[in-house]
């Protein structure tokens, strides 16, 4: 620990700061071009490609100065979002930032971006953080002071690498789980295309089709199919800071990348609130998600099954989420086509957006769908069911590895825990920075 030093950001990066939206808002995005990165796009850890924006070189042209350069820390700095940080994909690159992303660029010499990034993401760094954000006079809000401020303890360069490294080994662990996550969806997604949008399912050539309908199917609403238990609206004093019982509820808005995964906004209930409360959720309950505070529409409509809880605790939905009662036999057909972009596009065309975008019961229930036979309903769940078994093995595993680096990651950045270097270590590391 006498080696490891106190610093403000300032004194170990070449460069903060924030860039801007071109003139015309959403107007002036284009489907290809140079990748302007948005708050939307930064979780801790994770970078979220769903409706990135690009903007063209006249546009860029204006917004070099906040160029992204590889490694560079992205920061989210103002509303709700604020704090959340990561570094974005290599093969994202040339792009810039708007004004509610900072960069943060290290001094190659004095600090490593990889364990910057950790400290950053860290409990006791991020709490840091967020009393600073907090303490704005209207919104939640980080300055380039506040950032340029904000003081990191830091070992020598090649402690920082090392630690870094062993840290990385998860979160690589993590990325190759999630391409194949991505691999399996995909899968999913063709066969349910293929059966039920191509109609080449099992026998189809023998099958007569009545104005695109298979003989034997049915055209029927929803609320003839399912039913739709909302959450429950919560208030202040059903919260406690001291959790007993392992009881908690984690609130209905979803992390938008990854599917449809339960974020990390846990908060525990009076047991007294969580007993009588009607609206628990269980492995494979299907959930859909009807409010999207973004109002850009990126989670309304989502679903997504309730992963298994290895942990022990007991979780409930608010109500910003509906679950999803239906016939057991007919259950694995419903998810895929409910994850279908028909779907997506119905229940946008249907949310309501005074406020934000919301999306009613009865909006579902209106829906019509058309319904197969059951012989082929069930030799479809018998294919895709493996397909959720692997995802959801995948992401539990990818909960352990998370919890493991989050066990580790406080002990290694504080120096409690003793980084040893060898010698061949050493000599490497400093060839790499080199």
């Amino acid at each position: 620990m006498k080696e490891w030093v106190p610093y403000k950001l300032k004194e170990i990066t070449t460069k903060i700061g924030s860039g801007s939206t071109p003139t015309g808002g959403k107007e002036a995005y284009y489907q290809s071009g140079i990748t302007l990165v948005r708050s939307l796009n930064i979780y801790d850890f994770a970078f979220e490609l769903q409706n990135l924006a690009f903007i063209n070189e006249v546009q860029a042209k204006k917004l070099n100065g906040v160029t992204i350069e590889k490694d560079d820390i992205l920061l989210n700095i103002t509303g709700a979002s604020v704090g959340r940080c990561t570094i974005i994909p290599e093969y994202l690159l040339p792009a810039r930032v708007n004004q509610h992303v900072s960069i943060i660029r290290c001094n190659k010499e004095k600090a490593d971006s990889k364990f910057l990034l950790y400290c950053i993401n860290s409990a006791s760094y991020k709490d840091a953080l967020m009393s600073i954000a907090d303490s704005g006079a209207t919104r939640e809000a980080l300055t380039k002071d506040d950032i340029e401020k904000f003081q990191i303890l830091l070992p020598p360069l090649h402690t920082q690498k090392r630690i870094a490294s062993i840290l990385s080994t998860f979160d690589d662990l993590i990325e190759v789980n999630n391409q194949r996550i991505k691999l399996l969806e995909e899968t999913a997604r063709e066969l349910y295309k293929e059966w039920f949008v191509r109609m080449r399912f099992p026998g189809y050539k023998e099958v007569k089709f009545v104005k695109g309908v298979p003989e034997g199917w049915e055209v029927v609403q929803l609320s003839e199919l399912v039913k739709l238990i909302s959450g429950y609206a919560f208030k202040s004093e059903d919260f406690t800071d001291n959790p007993t019982d392992r009881t908690a509820v984690r609130m209905g808005n979803f992390q938008e990348h990854g599917g449809l995964q339960f974020n990390d906004n846990t908060k525990y209930l009076e047991t007294e609130v969580l007993v009588k409360n009607k609206f628990h959720v269980s492995h494979r309950d299907i959930l859909i998600v009807l409010s999207d505070v973004t109002r850009d529409g990126r989670i309304i409509g989502n679903v997504g099954f309730v992963p298994s809880f290895s942990s022990g605790l007991k979780f409930i939905i608010n109500q910003r989420v509906s679950k999803i009662e239906i016939n057991e036999v007919l259950k694995y057909w419903f998810y895929a086509y409910l994850n279908s972009q028909d779907f997506k596009n119905y229940c946008l065309t249907r949310a309501d957006s005074a406020t934000v975008l919301n999306l009613s019961n009865d909006h579902i229930y209106k829906h019509l769908v058309m319904k197969p036979q059951y012989d082929l309903v069930i030799k479809f769940s018998n294919i895709y069911e493996p397909f959720i078994s692997q995802i959801e093995n995948l992401n539990e595993q990818n909960t352990q590895l998370r919890q493991i680096r989050d066990r580790l990651l406080p002990r290694l950045i504080s120096g409690k825990l003793e980084v040893k270097i060898s010698k061949t270590e050493l000599s490497q590391l400093k060839h790499n920075q080199e």
